[in-house]
């Protein structure tokens, strides 16, 4: 490959992530329509529906967020009554989020949501699962590639 076809937008591994998560950003937005999800708002309560009663710094933590990018996401979910944030009684520079009933009960109605997203991917199961496996190394990479420019060093930083 020339140097000219490596500055071809196609060639770019990065438009190629790009594009594929506007896609698939694009295919979740009617799906969390009526359950008055965003995609992001989405995120953090898939994160809770596994752990609830998570603090901010751990939720941003999962969702590889800064906290003040978390925050306004928590207040619209608190807004909408389908989450809360309140002091950690153990510790109280902490925020414990935790879902509502109606955060709970949620659950149910966005169920049905990865199906319809496999459906649309075109892909079976295990197709995608390893598809996820390897963005997932590719994250991490860049992720450990970019602390060593940094000088942090450590495996998993980043």
């Amino acid at each position: 490959m020339d140097e000219d076809d490596r500055l071809r937008l196609d060639s770019q591994f990065c438009f190629a992530v790009y594009s594929a998560a506007h896609a698939v950003m694009r295919a979740y937005r009617p799906l969390l329509e009526p359950l008055g999800l965003t995609y992001p708002q989405y995120l953090v309560m898939l994160v809770l529906w596994e752990k609830d009663g998570q603090t901010v710094g751990g939720l941003a933590e999962r969702l590889r967020l800064e906290s003040s990018t978390l925050t306004p996401l928590l207040k619209r979910l608190e807004a909408m009554g389908l989450a809360e944030r309140r002091r950690n009684p153990d510790d109280e520079r902490q925020l414990l989020v935790s879902l509502t009933p109606a955060g709970r009960e949620l659950k149910a109605r966005a169920a049905a949501i990865p199906p319809q997203i496999l459906a649309c991917s075109g892909k079976d199961v295990a197709e995608l699962a390893n598809l996820r496996e390897s963005m997932a190394g590719i994250r991490e990479s860049f992720a450990a590639a970019r602390s060593e420019s940094r000088g942090e060093g450590g495996a998993g930083e980043g």
